[in-house]
């Protein structure tokens, strides 16, 4: 497989306060990888560093660019999607209107994309006239996939996609991924509390620990490895 993303010495914080030291992963083409961490660890400053969100030093080479020095804008013009914790929905537009805002970046028609992922999601298609903060967590996850993906990127980052959802929705929005990245070859790098879920559909897995990645490894290795299996798993 052809290498999609790579960071190098990855750093990022808030004001004088450094929360990576040094990050380095990759993401291959058509893989899911997933970043396991304790709460504090750094996960979501890095999926923000990697989408220009925060300031940042170091690499972030995409599809063999630099874009460290890329804002947020455009980073998602070069093909990276970013679907942040708390999903972040416009609460006061519709369905429909956020969707369009997740293809603001395109000059083509997209009206096919947005059957699409009605076709994806029917309770959108349901709920198309209805104001995004009117939805349930479960809905406006699934309405901050859509519309993320309406980009057409190359990678997505999706950062605690189950956070205060019920079991059955987190399961079905997972699916979702898995079958996006089985037919469409989308890569997914996925930031996940539930680790035990996030193992099932992962390529391969890093786990961060105060800033730093500690260790790497397939999905076997890590639900076999006693320490893991007691801090992420719960058995």
């Amino acid at each position: 497989m052809s290498e999609i993303l790579r960071t190098h010495d990855l750093r990022a914080g808030y004001g004088l306060i450094e929360v990576l030291h040094g990050v380095n992963i990759n993401v291959d083409a058509g893989e899911i990888v997933v970043v396991l961490g304790a709460n504090g660890a750094g996960k979501t400053t890095m999926m923000r560093a990697i989408s220009g969100m925060i300031p940042r030093t170091g690499v972030v080479d995409f599809l063999a660019d630099d874009i460290a020095h890329l804002s947020a804008h455009k980073v998602t013009a070069r093909g990276i999607a970013h679907v942040p914790q708390g999903r972040g929905t416009f609460p006061e537009l519709t369905v429909e209107e956020n969707l369009r805002i997740g293809a603001h970046s395109r000059r083509d028609s997209f009206a096919a994309d947005i059957d699409y992922w009605y076709g994806v999601f029917p309770r959108l298609q349901e709920r198309r006239l209805q104001r995004a903060g009117s939805l349930s967590g479960g809905e406006q996850q699934m309405l901050a996939i859509a519309r993320a993906l309406m980009s057409r990127p190359k990678l997505l980052l999706c950062d605690e996609p189950s956070l205060g959802l019920a079991p059955l929705v987190t399961r079905e929005l997972f699916e979702v991924l898995q079958r996006l990245n089985s037919e469409t070859g989308l890569s997914v790098l996925l930031v996940e509390q539930n680790a035990n879920l996030a193992l099932e559909i992962a390529s391969r897995v890093y786990l961060l620990e105060t800033g730093e990645i500690v260790s790497s490894g397939t999905p076997d290795e890590y639900m076999n490895n006693d320490a893991v299996r007691k801090s992420y798993l719960g058995h």
